[in-house]
């Protein structure tokens, strides 16, 4: 009894089965999370610390260096980098894909808590952790605007209450406000008018933190009655500042008023934010590392409206941007992609089989197979996605593989004149094992598939299992449902009313066969000839492989882009805001950019007062001609002509797996001991790529021209004034850092109260020699006299990587040059220039994912051509067969590559899967062969050559069915041209070049080959004769065993 026939024989509790089935795959889609792509992320956690007013090297030694000695001791830790910039630290650590964030943060936290020891008292803020990658965009900006409220009242708006509410949504990592820190009180100190009364600075940071004071008092609990105990200590309006006493001279008081100006303003006024050109205070909200974008967009839509309550009506909440509409966009359109090609297949079905009834039966089994998929993947915790439902797009070819020839092989049955039922018995039993063998090496071609390693390969894990879960729910249902529908539902030729145009279109078919048969007696007269074009083309596998250009990922086009703005190391903050204004104006013009953000000032987001941000939100891909690659070259000449500005365009991308924010998408890191000969060797490979034809927007991280004021200070000379250098330290902190001296302690925030000289003794160096420092006996000591004025320059940022310096260099690619190429000049280069074995250049990101699945490609491949050998071995018990069926695989290979190179694309990691797909589609052909020609050895007694021509004539029509069924299941992936199609793109064009060219090759190589090694194999029987059974061993008592 085969598989089949009590299904076939049941068809109530088959019919019931199917509909469970059905039930269960939709249940499934409508539980399923939409995303991008699969939620599959290094687990990233950054640690940022600021001390106001601190130079780089100085945060580079106090800060950083104590926090990545304990932070780079956590188990799993895979990278370590950092940067020192004015008065702000930060360091990004990036986990093992195996290590649960959660549990890295715990680590992180005591690894703070390990170097709180070390780091400065005088910190503002303790260091903090945000489980975000720094590097990734922000899945929703949002833009508060008021032509009525300050921008004071906005940072206080949105620090207190909308990032507070907008970090409890599931799934938010991070929510940086921009454009305006925390509302503070400004003391701006006259220097001159400090000098006149013989005041330092000092006196003055002294009497604001004594006379602005908040602590416990107690209480008085008395016999009847009890009193808590409270004062006015605390100081909250500016003006109230104004009366506080410094010092007494000649007998008379004299106030902060005095000698400064105190004033309402914000901790940091030396940085902006800019929305469409309007002073504004930006919201960046960063997910998780993992999370889901969808569900965590959704989130922040719902409570959008509550905060919209809370804010005064003179403000205005606007959505800059929202990364989900790209995601659902192109999710869309891959789910139409899908069901168009659902429908080109069972076009292909009703054209070859040529009944109505046939086509229904198929039409049944394959949506059926697809729901039943959806089902397992909910339980597999996957989602929907551009690349499962690519999976699944490609599948409609797969699955519908295994209806096609169980019913096809039915219908030929019928046509020898059996009944439907008898039909589909014996159908359903002669076909079984190749529906088996079928589903089982073509699992095998997704095997290779799950041991990718790194992120690309736990991206792709999910597209390898969703396929596997689609063929193994097709052979189900193919090997069930689908026989019983065809012994009740399948009618003889002469019973069944016929669709029109069909016996114009089985005409033509027919007489392909013919044709068909006619030139394959002619291939067989010629074996040698095609078994020299059958090496040939082995060869050229092997030839385009290694020529063909190579990448990683094709761009995407999200709709959004983002720009490093870069001005001279010895800018202004007013005058970086005149340039980056002029950018934003130039790039707003463009009729398809919708929204522009800008940001200036050294924080979070900038690491240096030179560099600043710009983040623009394009029209929905459907509404612009322009792909965001025409788009961004467009903008390059629209900022070209800006003096003293360079900008660097990226298109924003749903995978991001650097941890550094940089200029330009491709990534390469230079580290070594010694950071003076890296500083040098950095600028000279720079250079060389400069010059080089295949790279474009070569930059460098390092910014070492910044301007310095260097103090020399005479310590003999201090210690005879009595000035201590603390006293210097302190006074130049109070009157140039920022300093924040004392807390405000409000209702729902702390707001600090900052020192620092008045602006205008800010702009040049040259006022140090107004500055006065406590000596002997309270005397006014000017810092002229003990220390000399020296101007220099140094490093705006000093980056580390794995604690050693270093230095990250970004570039793009030239049009037409492929990452594999850049990668190995790169190396061309170091050799050439000459460049110390002490300084170790790595790739990081993109490149560096990029290198990995490089390497492994070719181990990929063997091992898919190694699984389906052992596989195919097992099934056929044969060690020559599968080789007959593996030389269809070259042809392939071939006619994949020769696509993607004639369409422009580079053999990527998507066309890498196009290949490998491959394998599983034709080698279908030749299992489809080679079972019927074995068949026919075995059952019939005939020759070889009779047997393959036989298989070949009769299998012709489902060989054909399948080829086309996959070929149509592709099309929509090469042809549409919507949200996301950058992805589907390659793996369409992959697919539809391998299938035509193997189609073509295989039809008549496969015989050839079959008959060779049937040859060689009987060769081999006769040169090796069977072993001799030994006689039987005789047992004890003479007893034979």
């Amino acid at each position: 009894m085969s598989v089949s026939e009590p299904f076939i024989r049941r068809p109530i509790a088959t019919s019931l089965l199917g509909v469970a089935l059905l039930i269960g795959g939709l249940l499934g889609y409508f539980s399923l999370p939409v995303s991008a792509l699969p939620q599959v992320d290094f687990p990233t956690v950054q640690v940022t610390t600021q001390l106001p007013g601190a130079s780089p090297d100085v945060v580079a030694s106090l800060i950083t260096a104590p926090l990545e000695r304990q932070l780079g001791q956590i188990p799993s830790l895979t990278a370590m980098t950092s940067t020192s910039s004015l008065g702000v630290s930060q360091v990004s650590l990036q986990f093992d894909l195996n290590r649960d964030i959660d549990g890295a943060t715990q680590d992180v936290q005591a690894a703070i808590n390990a170097a709180a020891g070390i780091l400065p008292k005088n910190l503002p803020y303790p260091p903090t952790y945000a489980k975000v990658n720094p590097a990734d965009a922000a899945v929703m900006t949002l833009a508060l605007t008021s032509t009525t409220v300050s921008l004071r009242s906005m940072s206080d708006l949105a620090d207190t209450i909308l990032a507070q509410r907008l970090a409890q949504i599931s799934g938010v990592g991070r929510v940086s406000v921009l454009g305006g820190l925390k509302p503070a009180v400004r003391v701006q100190a006259d220097l001159a008018r400090l000098a006149a009364y013989g005041i330092s600075m000092e006196d003055l940071r002294t009497a604001i933190a004594g006379a602005n004071v908040s602590g416990p008092k107690g209480s008085l609990d008395g016999a009847q009655q009890a009193y808590t105990i409270a004062a006015n200590d605390q100081i909250g309006a500016a003006d109230a500042y104004k009366s506080i006493i410094v010092a007494y001279r000649n007998g008379s008081p004299v106030t902060i008023g005095d000698v400064a100006q105190i004033i309402d303003g914000l901790e940091n006024n030396r940085t902006g934010a800019w929305y469409q050109g309007t002073p504004a205070v930006i919201l960046d909200i960063q997910r998780q590392p993992g999370a889901n974008v969808i569900d965590a967009v959704r989130g922040i839509r719902n409570e959008i409206p509550k905060l919209q309550r809370m804010i005064p009506a003179g403000v205005k909440l606007t959505v800059v941007s929202d990364r989900t509409e790209t995601i659902r966009a192109s999710v869309n359109d891959v789910q139409f992609t899908l069901l168009l090609s659902v429908g080109l297949v069972t076009l292909v079905v009703l054209l070859f089989l040529r009944s109505m009834r046939a086509t229904i039966i198929a039409g049944v089994a394959l949506p059926l197979s697809l729901i039943t998929s959806f089902g397992v993947m909910y339980f597999a915790g996957f989602s929907l996605d551009n690349l499962s439902l690519m999976a699944l797009t490609i599948g409609t070819g797969f699955v519908v593989d295994d209806a096609i020839v169980m019913i096809e092989n039915i219908v030929r049955h019928m046509e020898e004149g059996e009944s439907p039922m008898q039909a589909a018995l014996s159908g359903a039993s002669e076909i079984g094992f190749t529906v088996i063998s079928l589903t089982m090496s073509l699992i095998a071609v997704f095997i290779p598939l799950l041991f990718m390693s790194g992120l690309v390969g736990r991206m792709f894990r999910e597209f390898a299992l969703t396929l596997t879960i689609a063929v193994v729910t097709s052979a189900v249902v193919s090997l069930t449902l689908t026989p019983m529908m065809c012994s009740r539902l399948l009618k003889h030729a002469g019973e069944e009313r016929r669709v029109p145009g069909l016996a114009t279109i089985s005409g033509w078919i027919d007489r392909g066969a013919e044709a068909y048969h006619r030139s394959l007696l002619w291939v067989l007269q010629r074996q040698r000839a095609t078994l020299v074009v059958t090496f040939l083309t082995i060869a050229a596998t092997g030839v385009l492989y290694v020529i063909a250009p190579k990448g990683f990922l094709p761009l995407q086009d999200t709709a959004a882009i983002t720009a490093v703005t870069e001005a001279g190391q010895d800018v202004s903050f007013a005058e970086m805001q005149a340039r980056q204004s002029a950018a934003a104006d130039a790039i707003k013009a463009d009729p398809d950019v919708v929204g522009v953000v800008s940001v200036i000032g050294a924080g979070s987001v900038n690491p240096t007062t030179n560099v600043g941000r710009l983040v623009m939100t394009l029209k929905p891909r459907g509404e612009r001609k322009a792909g965001v690659a025409e788009v961004i070259e467009r903008l390059k000449q629209r900022v070209a002509s800006i003096p003293g500005m360079t900008v660097y365009f990226q298109a924003v991308q749903d995978v991001q797996i650097s941890t550094q924010a940089s200029r330009s998408q491709y990534q390469y890191t230079l580290t070594a001991t010694d950071a003076a000969l890296l500083s040098e060797w950095a600028k000279k490979l720079v250079a060389e790529l400069r010059d080089d034809p295949l790279f474009r927007d070569v930059s460098s991280e390092a910014q070492e021209g910044g301007l310095r004021a260097a103090l020399d200070i005479n310590r003999q000379r201090a210690g005879q004034l009595g000035v201590s250098i603390q006293a210097i330290n302190d006074t130049l902190n109070d009157a140039f850092a920022q300093r924040q001296i004392s807390t405000i302690y409000g209702q729902a925030n702390q707001y600090r109260v900052v020192l620092e000289a008045m602006p205008v003794y800010q702009k040049d160096p040259s006022i140090l020699s107004k500055l006065y420092v406590p000596g002997t006996g309270g005397a006014q000591v000017p810092i002229s006299a003990v220390a000399e004025l020296k101007r220099t320059t140094a490093p705006l940022v000093i980056s580390h990587q794995a604690q050693f310096p270093s230095v990250a260099l970004s570039f793009n690619l030239a049009p037409g040059a492929s990452l594999g190429e850049a990668v190995n000049e790169i190396k061309v280069i170091e050799t050439r220039i000459g460049m110390p074995g002490s300084i170790v250049g790595v790739f990081y990101g993109d490149a560096a994912e990029f290198s990995k699945s490089l390497s492994g490609q070719v181990w990929l491949i063997l091992a898919a051509l190694v699984t389906i050998y052992i596989v195919l071995g097992v099934l056929y018990e044969s060690f020559i067969h599968p080789i007959t069926i593996l030389s269809t695989l070259p042809s392939a290979g071939v006619g994949a590559i020769l696509a993607l190179m004639l369409f422009g694309q580079d053999l990527s990691v998507i066309g890498l899967i196009g290949i490998i797909l491959l394998m599983g589609i034709v080698k279908k052909n030749a299992i489809m062969m080679i079972d019927f020609a074995l068949e026919a050895e075995r059952a019939r007694g005939m020759s070889s050559y009779d047997a393959i021509v036989q298989a070949c004539l009769l299998r012709f029509r489902p060989i054909m069915m399948t080829t086309l069924a996959a070929l149509f299941g592709a099309l929509p992936l090469a042809v549409e041209s919507g949200t996301g199609s950058e992805l589907r793109f390659p793996l369409g064009i992959s697919i539809i070049g391998g299938l035509l060219l193997s189609q073509l090759l295989t039809l008549y190589t496969t015989p050839v080959i079959y008959l060779a090694l049937d040859r060689i194999n009987r060769r081999f029987e006769k040169a090796v004769p069977p072993a001799t059974p030994s006689p039987p061993l005789a047992g004890p008592a003479g007893e034979t065993p």
